[in-house]
């Protein structure tokens, strides 16, 4: 499985179930990766897409708690079991687990990459992913892009993959 985020300096996700900022290279990015693909998110990143509709052209899969979740044109997975017996059906190269901030912290041992967009500046947040450079050396820093300018933002795109040996 492949994790997919942008992060700012101090690794921050969001702010009051919203991204912290909108940079149309990364937005594009997302697409061309996840498009065709398995996104796995939580709840509440899916209610915060457009009228909290699933994301088109890809298979979209909640995991909640919640029983009586149901949202038309989404696979709902109730807890980390249920989501592996869903995820059997897909390849896992095919799986991207996009968020938030809880999700991301239950599906990282089960990635073996992580696309990450890290901007050069810190936000005001609420929800954080796990910082993967202080992972006592479990990932590995194997891509660093050029640096990107929007405006004034200084960002990179980053690839991390697991260690063999953590």
């Amino acid at each position: 499985m492949k994790l997919i985020a942008a992060v700012d300096l101090n690794w921050a996700i969001g702010f009051r179930n919203d991204l912290l900022v909108r940079i149309p290279a990364d937005q594009k990015f997302f697409r061309q990766e996840t498009t065709g693909k398995v996104v796995v998110m939580g709840r509440k990143t899916l209610e915060s897409f457009p009228n909290g509709k699933p994301l088109p052209m890809r298979t979209n899969i909640v995991l909640t708690s919640r029983s009586d979740y149901s949202v038309s044109g989404v696979i709902v997975a109730h807890d980390l079991k249920e989501l592996e017996r869903i995820l059997m059906d897909y390849d896992d190269n095919d799986v991207y687990c996009i968020g938030g901030a809880s999700v991301y912290r239950q599906l990282l041992p089960y990635c073996d990459t992580a696309l990450i967009t890290k901007v050069d500046k810190k936000y005001e947040a609420d929800s954080y992913m796990p910082n993967l450079d202080r992972m006592g050396g479990e990932w590995a820093l194997t891509a660093k892009s050029d640096e990107q300018t929007y405006f004034n933002l200084e960002y990179y795109f980053l690839r991390y993959e697991r260690r063999k040996n953590a």
